[in-house]
């Protein structure tokens, strides 16, 4: 307590402080919720997997928010941000700096659905992110009208925020505390992969790569390939383009002003590929209800509670 309110306290009597608002300067830890594990969640179906499987009884209101955050006394904390990088971003710096968690013990997981170039992961594999690129930051030319600039692109700056890389050891230990985990699979799956070449017959597993963040829902070879290359470039050719989502880079600038990255850790479940299969359009490709959906959210939930359980228990050393 500030000396003025003992000052005050002393010649009024403590019941007075709660008029004067000294008694309001500090939250107290025994106050907060501690939170061992924050999952991350970015819209609705892949909230809800969580709150179907998880008993999450407490209910905190964050000013700023897209939603509460439910939480229950095993620690273990769910939020959605919201989806793309500006809800991301506004979310996380709500969540990050309010008074009503104590995040000292506390590791942070995106656990979401994703794209994939089919040349890399299939529908329903979980993915651990070493890196994470941004692809909307630089200039982004018509290739047609620049065709010395590869794809189009040329990176300017880093701002910052282009790209970032993970704490390997935490991202380490997670994939190989989850890599036996059965993941979900189905027919329908199986049938939309066979229409890839070399996508027939492949099964769901448990991976580490890289991952592209960007607010552009894109589709296509073309811009496929342009997410490689943003990719090569950034992480200066150490990068494997492996899954495309809208967040990753937000939810890291907010960790990362908050002195939290070291403890972040992004896993994204591949719920469709980046582009159409040979015959089918862009437009179709994007109105398409793929198989990998339901995979997606189950294998996200799957993987992202087996990794929780491991974080639980190995709390980082202070």
């Amino acid at each position: 307590m500030p000396t003025s309110c003992w000052k005050f306290a002393a010649v009024l009597g403590v019941a007075a402080l709660a008029l004067t608002g000294c008694a309001g300067d500090s939250t107290s830890n025994s106050d907060k919720v501690e939170v061992g594990v924050l999952v991350i969640t970015m819209f609705d179906p892949e909230h809800d997997v969580w709150l179907q499987h998880e008993q999450l009884p407490t209910t905190v209101e964050v000013p700023g928010a897209y939603q509460p955050v439910r939480c229950n006394n095993d620690h273990l904390c769910v939020a959605e941000t919201g989806q793309g990088k500006a809800n991301a971003a506004a979310t996380m710096m709500a969540i990050l700096g309010s008074d009503k968690f104590d995040f000292s013990k506390a590791y942070f997981l995106t656990a979401g659905i994703a794209g994939s170039p089919p040349d890399q992961a299939t529908l329903g594999s979980a993915v651990w992110a070493h890196r994470l690129v941004d692809f909307d930051l630089g200039n982004h030319l018509d290739p047609a009208e620049v065709p010395d600039v590869p794809y189009g692109f040329r990176p300017v700056e880093d701002y910052n925020t282009a790209a970032y890389e993970l704490n390997a050891g935490l991202v380490d230990k997670v994939f190989d505390a989850t890599r036996a985990v059965v993941l979900a699979d189905s027919p329908e799956a199986a049938a939309e992969r066979a229409a890839y070449p070399g996508q027939e017959g492949r099964t769901p597993a448990v991976m580490k790569c890289d991952t592209m963040t960007g607010d552009d829902f894109y589709s296509g070879k073309l811009l496929s390939d342009t997410a490689r290359y943003i990719m090569d470039i950034r992480t200066k050719s150490q990068g494997t383009y492996c899954t495309t989502q809208m967040e990753d880079n937000a939810t890291a600038t907010a960790l990362k002003a908050h002195g939290h990255l070291n403890r972040y850790l992004s896993l994204r479940t591949v719920s469709n590929f980046d582009q159409p299969h040979p015959g089918q359009s862009v437009l179709d490709h994007l109105d398409h209800s793929t198989a990998g959906f339901k995979l997606g959210l189950d294998n996200a939930y799957t993987v992202g509670r087996a990794a929780t359980d491991y974080l639980l228990k190995n709390p980082p050393r202070q």
